[in-house]
């Protein structure tokens, strides 16, 4: 396995808002975790990459994590594109994309990768000079990952790349991240969106109020009634 968990704990003060969960990917894999809102997925994919104090044990690539400081980990290609996107927003679309590429010294290759970058997203060409700010929702959703793909990422965890787009940004974004994944990069994705995510995904693991309650193949959890009820609005009877 690329990455595993194992009994990983969040707590914020008295609240235990990760209740020692266990999932795996496997190299190639794009494995997706949805659950509602608070349901504390979010809180665990910062935990994975050290962003929150934890307990349990996070190995990847066959290394623990433990002590590892968190800006050590796109250097071996585990990225995270945040919640919210993150993206800096007074420097330019072009500077923004640079800074994913702040770990390498391939000068040559980072220029090819940037060429990949603009032919998968066309707007980010156009808006190139740009302050990252001045971009929509969507856009900078797009510069978020461009960003992220261009450190070379072996696993990128996605948190919640459709939240507060329109449906039609929604299907461009689930299409990039179909086209990424294609390429060979491993995926977790965390998602609200519960259909657009398992209709991706190879497998999945339902969340709910920390802990993990469901985990299958993704087309089983499609069709599991529970499921259904719960995350798609589709009446169990």
């Amino acid at each position: 396995m690329l990455l595993e968990v194992q009994g990983l704990e969040v707590h914020y003060g008295g609240i235990r808002a990760v209740k020692g969960i266990d999932l795996a990917v496997a190299e190639g894999e794009l494995v997706c975790l949805i659950g509602a809102n608070g349901a504390g997925k979010t809180s665990a994919l910062k935990a994975i990459c050290g962003l929150h104090a934890r307990r349990g044990r996070v190995t990847y690539a066959g290394q623990a994590l433990e002590g590892l400081p968190v800006f050590e980990l796109p250097r071996r290609g585990l990225v995270m594109v945040p919640e919210g996107r993150g993206v800096f927003a007074q420097l330019t679309v072009a500077e923004n994309l640079a800074m994913g590429a702040y770990a390498r010294s391939d000068t040559e290759e980072i220029a090819g990768d940037l060429a990949r970058q603009y032919a998968s997203f066309p707007r980010l060409k156009e808006r190139r000079h740009q302050t990252a700010g001045t971009l929509s929702g969507g856009e900078q959703q797009m510069l978020a990952i461009g960003r992220a793909l261009m450190s070379r990422p072996k696993l990128l965890l996605l948190d919640e790349p459709s939240m507060g787009l329109a449906p039609l940004m929604v299907a461009k974004i689930f299409d990039i991240v179909r086209e990424v994944a294609a390429r060979g990069v491993t995926i977790l994705l965390v998602e609200q969106n519960a259909k657009l995510a398992l209709e991706l995904a190879h497998r999945g693991y339902v969340m709910e109020s920390g802990s993990i309650t469901l985990a299958d193949g993704a087309k089983e959890l499609l069709a599991n009634p529970k499921v259904r009820e719960a995350y798609l609005g589709e009446d169990a009877g």
